[in-house]
């Protein structure tokens, strides 16, 4: 069995590998000889779905799925072994009926025989969605219980409930509503996030009497989109300055140059925090990679351990606006995707500047306001160890540089950006400041790298899928209908929006938010004359607020797990940072300026 799992891990950082080279070689192919190399550009979107359905099959092999409950943390053990038992058994049936609907789907593009280069079929590649729900499937019945028999009684529940499910002489649709509701009790019990995004499309679907292919099929479409593998990509450059040095070496940075000023220590938390997110992807990396440093130094500066708390769980979620950061560019992906709307990556991070910078203000704002009142004491300025910091922290403090001269500067694909990117984060940590080894610490790096991203991405697939199923049901057409009777005015219709999103960033993931809430929003803001980025911003601001909100609230439960606090303590630490971040969202959205101006000024 371990050389399955190795294999699967040397797949993934081979697929990483290729993902960033490929890119840039076209870059130095194009530039000193125009030419390229042939088929790349589907050769690096078909390694996206490698990488999405192997780290998926991780991801489940190390229990290690995203899920939105923490119920079974709370019950006994007793309570908690039947929890989790339920909550696999039905995951693995719908991974089961996922991998059969991923079975009709490779069956249907194999008679179409398309070509994806090289002599290679596209239906080979796609073969990797039956492979991955399958292995998914396998490894929840595993994971289902500790004991030989437990898992036996899994596998045996998984094909009784199939077999029932085939043969049972009710119509689909008299099953839809208790269907949903075991859906919403497994998720409950700690079923992860995928089989209840994946769950819903596949009863709803079902259930009226609509093939399950579409869910595939989506999967298919989104992973392969052209733009899509700028996010694994920057997500490879962030986990290696997480896992090398660079955390340590910013914070030095910015506390030689901040640290001796009143406030100093917050505004240090919230710029490297920023910076640190912009790259990390808003996974959480951020809190786990720097809460142990700017701890220390809050509480030494003389910060109350609540107010130190809440600012640096408050901070984690900051940068999200900031190129390359990955909610604005799958909110490009999906606002384009839904027909409606024509947004780029480059304008979401044009528009997002100003409503970042305005997030980063009233945080430092409120981290200087609730520390002590006069600098630290003996802290003063030394230019020498200031200079001395920023020359040791030069290249990583570069890192911005080339991103945003390779994104804007129009030498550089999306894609090709995002790889670039990747490349000088692993040059820099694995060359320069040798934090990382080459065949000890850069493989595992990239694995875990390879992990995040298939937990993510088996996310939104089948997110997709239930979207597909929504817009099928006309439920925008529906929703702009009522919108135009019920709301009279643009500003209304943004306070019910800002309502909406809330409460969706309380009770799902971003990624999947972002997925499955804009196509149905974009229409309705169209009648509204709402700008596209505008209402881009404003999704991701108000779906920021849901990392520091119950019950989902992901940087709730990693600051609670990485400082060894109660989750209900961090909550309560967190709330005036909740306010703090509430109050930008109301002004990001009622001064529209602050987003529309740079891209208007910035052709």
């Amino acid at each position: 069995m371990r050389w399955v799992w190795r294999a699967e891990s040397a797949l993934i950082v081979a697929a990483l590998a290729l993902m960033v080279l490929l890119p840039c070689a076209e870059i130095l192919l194009r530039k000193g000889w125009h030419a390229g190399i042939p088929a790349s550009t589907p050769i690096v979107q078909h390694l996206v779905l490698a990488v999405g359905m192997l780290g998926g099959a991780l991801a489940a092999r190390d229990n290690r799925l995203l899920s939105l409950s923490a119920l079974q943390q709370a019950l006994k053990p007793r309570a908690r072994r039947w929890a989790r038992l339920f909550a696999h058994v039905f995951a693995a049936l719908i991974a089961v009926c996922l991998a059969g609907a991923a079975w009709d789907f490779v069956a249907a593009s194999r008679a179409l025989n398309k070509p994806l280069g090289y002599g290679i079929p596209v239906w080979t590649v796609q073969t990797l969605l039956v492979v991955g729900f399958a292995l998914i499937a396998l490894r929840l019945v595993w994971r289902a219980d500790e004991t030989r028999g437990g898992r036996m009684a899994a596998a045996v529940a998984v094909a009784g409930l199939l077999a029932v499910l085939h043969g049972q002489p009710l119509s689909p649709e008299s099953l839809r509503w208790p269907l949903l509701v075991v859906l919403l009790g497994a998720a409950v019990c700690g079923a992860p996030i995928f089989s209840l995004l994946g769950g819903a499309a596949v009863i709803l679907l079902w259930s009226g009497g609509e093939p399950l292919a579409s869910i595939p099929t989506n999967h298919y479409r989104l992973t392969t989109n052209p733009t899509l593998p700028s996010i694994p990509l920057f997500t490879l450059a962030g986990y290696f300055l997480a896992e090398g040095g660079a955390a340590r070496r910013l914070v030095d940075l910015f506390n030689a140059w901040l640290g001796a000023l009143r406030g100093g220590p917050a505004i240090l938390a919230v710029i490297v925090c920023a910076f640190f997110t912009s790259f990390t992807g808003a996974s959480g990396v951020t809190i786990l990679a720097l809460g142990g440093l700017l701890m220390p130094i809050l509480l030494a500066s003389g910060y109350k351990e609540r107010y130190a708390l809440g600012l640096v769980t408050g901070a984690g979620s900051l940068g999200l606006l900031f190129p390359p950061c990955l909610p604005p560019i799958l909110y490009a992906i999906v606002a384009s995707g839904s027909g409606q709307a024509d947004v780029t990556m480059e304008a979401m991070f044009k528009g997002g500047m100003l409503p970042g910078l305005v997030l980063m203000a009233l945080t430092g704002w409120w981290g200087v306001r609730c520390g002590p009142k006069r600098a630290v004491a003996g802290g003063h300025f030394r230019a020498a160890a200031a200079w001395r910091a920023l020359w040791v922290a030069k290249w990583e403090v570069l890192l911005p540089v080339v991103a945003l001269a390779a994104l804007f500067g129009g030498w550089a694909t999306p894609v090709e950006a995002a790889a670039l990117t990747a490349a000088y984060a692993f040059c820099v940590e694995t060359y320069l400041y040798r934090d990382l080894k080459l065949f000890r610490d850069v493989p595992r790096v990239m694995r875990e790298c390879g992990l995040l991203i298939g937990g993510v991405l088996l996310i939104l697939g089948v997110a997709l899928g239930l979207t597909h199923y929504l817009i099928d049901a006309q439920v925008p057409d529906r929703g702009v209908e009522w919108v135009s009777r019920a709301v009279t005015s643009r500003w209304m219709f943004l306070l019910l929006v800002n309502l909406v999103l809330l409460g969706v960033g309380c009770l799902m993931d971003i990624y999947s938010a972002i997925v499955v809430i804009v196509p149905l929003l974009v229409p309705m803001a169209r009648v509204f004359g709402v700008d596209m980025i505008h209402l881009g911003i404003i999704v991701l601001v108000n779906l920021e607020l849901g990392f520091l909100t119950p019950p989902v609230g992901m940087n709730l439960f990693l600051a609670s797990y990485r400082f060894g606090k109660p989750v209900g303590e961090v909550a309560r630490a967190a709330l005036p940072m909740l306010g703090v971040l509430l109050a930008g969202v109301l002004l990001i959205t009622y001064v529209p300026w602050l987003t529309t101006w740079l891209p208007g000024v910035w052709k």
